[in-house]
């Protein structure tokens, strides 16, 4: 980080890190045997809706990546778009590890089109614990699965960075 950086803040966000992604495989036991939580077979990528100067390419090559990753995988994937305009491709996959795998197919397909800048998360459905119903958040139970978790997966330290995804298509 420069002086600049210091000064005036960073101008550029960092790049998705989708190697990450297959820390949540190796996590799997943990969050079974340990936290009760299972699969619910389904995960996806969101991203920010492209200009309508870039639709129009951009539909096209959105295809050809979801098309490529579809006869690669034996996942299904399904683009919806959400009550805030953002665009998801869901992952459905009874296999935690083929959703990971099929979710960074997707990621990399897109930032190899150049959308790279547009993503924004990867999630993951799982069920057995409580969930933020009515946009509520645990904070108890956030930092109980941050304590037991962070062994095992990345997890950002800052806790004013943490941010509930409510009303995901998933």
């Amino acid at each position: 980080m420069g002086l600049r950086d210091v000064l005036f803040g960073k101008k550029k966000l960092a790049g998705p890190a989708r190697e990450r992604l297959f820390a949540l495989t190796t996590a799997a036991v943990t969050l079974d045997t340990e936290l009760g939580l299972k699969t619910a077979g389904v995960g996806g990528v969101v991203f920010k809706p492209l200009s309508a100067g870039e639709f129009v390419r951009a539909e096209n090559d959105l295809q050809q990546v979801l098309d490529a990753v579809t006869s690669e995988s034996g996942s299904k994937l399904e683009r919806r778009e959400d009550s805030f305009g953002y665009t998801w491709i869901i992952v459905r996959d009874a296999q935690l590890e083929d959703q990971v795998t099929t979710v960074h197919a997707v990621a990399q397909g897109l930032e190899e089109q150049g959308f790279g800048p547009q993503l924004l998360a990867a999630v993951f459905k799982f069920d057995g614990r409580p969930t933020g119903d009515d946009q509520k958040r645990d904070n108890a139970e956030e930092l109980e699965l941050k304590a037991k978790l962070e062994k095992e997966l990345p997890i950002e330290p800052d806790l004013s960075r943490w941010f509930g995804v409510f009303d995901a298509p998933l």
